[in-house]
């Protein structure tokens, strides 16, 4: 993409330096930008006049759009769809109104699983769209959303994936693609691919720019607690938590966001090393750095002062603020050499990013022209996301326990087709929900949108034929001995209600008892599921004879124990998104195939934490009390491709220079089937303790009926050795199945 940089550095020279700090700040909140006059309309506020002249300019809006209860916006007072357009052209034209050189405002909003604003699509929470195991997939998906934003003049969009789920009492950990770092980096890779195009292809044409985020190993944090700090080796570093950050950097990202935590003590936001020598010289990144909201500030107690703090971050090498003091008082170091330099450093990226958006006065002209928003386009690409968002909760979907008791899914999906058998009772806290499906940082969705896994079933079976019990008492005793089938609704929720507190960075201060259970700031010390539930469904398991369904609405990897041995079928729905509940319905009524696996390792108990399938050391047989303290593995998904069958397993180290070539062949039954195939590997003869396993590649096929195929696996060396000099063993398994098993050996001399 070219970028005029004669005009950039025009630009630079002819600004002040109060200016050009400006230029780095993103402290105001965008939906304070506008407001309604007397005749409704909206019109610039005097807080975005002030911060315009404030800094001759504006730098980075956000949240322009953000609908939430945070934010206070909703269907009642936010801007609506119809109304982006108009919103947008206030604000740019406000901007180069009142700004000192004619340059438009980078736009950025949250988009962690869709864009968080009204009449905005809604894709599963990252940990559900790992269970899909599809970054194909993911990648339309995300190429949807961006167009939306672009559609609706957005520039920048701050997107969840570098975080791996290392703790599930972890508020955020639905935010992770799950605890593999592979899995996880082809998933940011998807991400960057889809919302910017391949070689930023779509960057000012229909896409827009990601900044991901947290920068890094934000969920090591000890304990579980937000923000706190990592406390790893550099070994682990690199091979747990920065393979996403290189693999979006290699798709080409435009930004990083700085995370809250320490690493060993320094800050990610002052952490010159992390910002600097990795992220820009080894892996050669050149996009703009951000800081987290607020997290400058938070550096006083180390820097002193909230002056210095915005200095300390500065020179190690953030670029743009998000709703801090710190970066407004660079100001006081004006006569600061180092200062003066990072923010000409600071400001080119910026201007250069603003270019590439059409941003910046062309030669000759005072002013940007900016092209201003089409209602059709954000119509079309809406619904072109709504169908995206369809597609992906139906591949979130994951079978984890089949046929505990007598009855298999097949046998419970029969008595639901048969009109003649007794009643559905759908039980549950979450049995006529909606928002626990969504997740956290998501925008409230019209009343016509909504649905349940309640409401779906009575849609399709009819109100005379499903009942509602949300509490075992809610339904009499004649009806649970009548039942023919029990859908238990279980899980958690992220969903905020407009009376909740929360801290100045938009986290969870305190929840009702009722309240959120996952998401930012509702860290928990006890991951079994919340409001006694194991014991409702204990209470349902006495009352009836009917084979009992559970559907686990997950935004952390909670502890199933007590459901899997009540259930005769369970099914994990992660946070599906807007659609979760018809793809739970499409799975009981219309009997579609689950291709999700398990994106985290489940827990027996809820002490017996953190357990991670890629752990060096086994917890098996550890706890005297909790001698087998993983209830369902990394992967597992029981409807996962079981109609296929898989023979001729080899490896080949020869063929193919610096890689192991792993093939095999599947063979489809009469159903055909999709999903993902999983290759394994332990490595013993280094010079550490392996890890039990590591995921070293990932194939997702769509078979047809009775169809046979070749697959091949490629595992790059640098993968499986280790420093050392000696030859590496490496035993390759499929899915975990013993059954399907080959070992090769690498050469030494690396």
């Amino acid at each position: 993409m070219s970028i005029n940089c004669a005009a950039v550095d025009r630009l630079i020279d002819s600004m002040s330096f109060t200016q050009k700090v400006g230029q780095l700040n993103q402290r105001l909140l965008g939906w304070k930008s506008v407001e309604r006059n007397a005749a409704g309309r909206l019109v610039a506020s005097d807080e975005l006049k002030q911060e315009i002249d404030r800094w001759g300019g504006l730098g980075t809006l956000y949240g322009l759009l953000r609908a939430d209860p945070w934010s206070g916006q909703h269907w009642g007072n936010g801007i609506r769809p119809e109304e982006r357009t108009e919103a947008i052209a206030v604000v740019q034209q406000t901007v180069l109104e009142r700004g000192a050189h004619g340059i438009g405002v980078l736009l950025s909003e949250e988009a962690p699983h869709g864009h968080q604003a009204l009449g905005g699509t809604v894709l599963p929470t990252n940990l559900g769209l790992g269970a899909t195991f599809d970054p194909q997939g993911v990648q339309e998906a995300e190429a949807a959303v961006a167009a939306e934003l672009a559609a609706s003049g957005i520039h920048i969009a701050l997107v969840s994936g570098l975080d791996i789920a290392r703790d599930p009492r972890w508020g955020r950990y639905e935010e992770c693609f799950g605890e593999d770092p592979l899995m996880a980096a082809r998933m940011c890779e998807a991400i960057v691919t889809g919302m910017q195009g391949e070689h930023c292809s779509k960057v000012g044409h229909g896409g827009v720019a990601v900044v991901l985020k947290h920068l890094a190993a934000q969920g090591e944090a000890v304990g579980g607690r937000n923000g706190q700090s990592a406390v790893l080796g550099p070994h682990d570093l690199h091979e747990i938590h920065l393979p996403p950050v290189a693999a979006g950097v290699r798709a080409g990202a435009l930004g990083f966001m700085a995370a809250y935590n320490d690493i060993d003590s320094v800050p990610c936001c002052a952490n010159p090393w992390l910002l600097k020598d990795y992220l820009r010289d080894q892996l050669g990144f050149d996009g703009i750095v951000m800081a987290d909201g607020l997290a400058v500030d938070r550096l006083e107690d180390m820097a002193g002062s909230i002056p210095a703090a915005g200095r300390a971050a500065l020179l190690a090498g953030v670029d743009v603020s998000l709703w801090d003091e710190g970066f407004t008082r660079l100001e006081e170091y004006a006569d600061d050499e180092q200062v003066v330099a990072a923010v000409d450093t600071a400001l080119r990226r910026v201007l250069e990013l603003k270019a590439m958006f059409g941003l910046l006065p062309e030669d000759g002209a005072d002013t940007a022209a900016i092209a201003m928003p089409s209602a059709d386009a954000i119509a079309q690409a809406t619904a072109d996301g709504r169908e995206q968002a369809k597609r992906m909760a139906r591949e979130a979907i994951t079978l984890i326990n089949d046929g505990q008791s007598a009855a298999t899914l097949d046998d419970i999906r029969s008595v639901i087709a048969d009109a003649q058998a007794g009643p559905v009772i759908v039980a549950g806290p979450f049995a006529d929900d909606f928002g626990c499906f969504l997740g956290d940082y998501t925008a409230p969705l019209p009343a016509d949108e909504q649905s349940s896994v309640y409401r779906q079933l009575v849609a399709r079976l009819g109100e005379d034929r499903v009942l509602l019990a949300a509490k075992p008492s809610d339904a009499p005793a004649d009806q649970w001995a009548r039942a023919s089938t029990v859908v238990f609704v279980c899980g958690s929720t992220s969903e905020r209600s407009y009376d909740s507190e929360f801290d100045d960075n938009g986290a969870a201060k305190a929840v009702t008892e009722y309240g959120a259970t996952c998401g930012e700031g509702v860290d928990l010390s006890d991951i079994r599921l919340p409001w006694r539930q194991d014991d409702m469904l204990g209470e349902v398991a006495a009352l009836t004879t009917a084979p009992i369904v559970s559907v686990a609405v997950c935004g952390r990897a909670h502890v199933l124990t007590d459901v899997l041995e009540r259930s005769a079928v369970t099914i994990w729905a992660g946070y599906a998104g807007q659609y979760g509940p018809q793809a739970v319905a499409d799975v009981l009524v219309d009997g579609a195939d689950m291709s999700g696996r398990l994106p985290v390792t489940l827990p027996a108990y809820p002490a017996a934490i953190p357990v991670r399938y890629n752990d060096r050391q086994s917890a098996a047989h550890v706890y005297k009390d909790a001698a087998e303290p993983i209830l369902r593995g990394f992967g597992y998904g029981a409807g996962s491709l079981a109609a296929v069958t898989f023979s001729e397993m080899h490896a080949d180290t020869q063929s193919h220079p610096g890689e192991v070539l792993v093939q095999v062949t599947a063979h489809a039954d009469d159903h055909g089937a999709a999903g993902a195939v999983n290759l394994f590997a332990h490595v013993s003869g280094g010079r550490r303790i392996p890890r039990l396993a590591m995921l070293v590649d990932s194939v997702y096929m769509d078979l047809n009926a009775g169809e046979r195929r070749d697959i091949a696996f490629h595992v790059p060396c640098d993968r499986l050795r280790d420093v050392g000099d000696g030859q590496v063993q490496v035993t390759c398994t499929l899915d975990g199945d013993s059954t399907h098993t080959v070992t090769a050996t690498l050469p030494g001399e690396y």
